[in-house]
């Protein structure tokens, strides 16, 4: 969880959840650090993929894998809690 203080962020931007994405809800992603590490872990994790993760709606949508299991596994292991949305 982020400890960065900076939970003001972005808070006033909502994304619309795209359909055609894999869409994950991360309740403890607070904040634009928080999106940020986490769009970096599953980017570096799974190169090829394209990641908008946007703290306002807590939503996380990933583009270029359809592999749940990985993407939830690297979400983890950068210290947030992902469900299916």
């Amino acid at each position: 969880m982020c400890g960065c203080n900076a939970h003001q962020g972005n808070a006033d931007r909502v994304v619309e959840r795209d359909p055609s994405a894999l869409t994950l809800r991360v309740e403890d992603m607070t904040c634009g650090h928080c999106a940020g590490t986490i769009k970096k872990a599953i980017e570096t994790g799974l190169p090829g993929t394209s990641v908008e993760a946007d703290p306002a709606s807590k939503l996380v949508s990933v583009r270029g894998s359809t592999d749940l299991t990985s993407i939830k596994a690297l979400v983890t292991e950068a210290g947030y809690t992902p469900t299916v949305a």
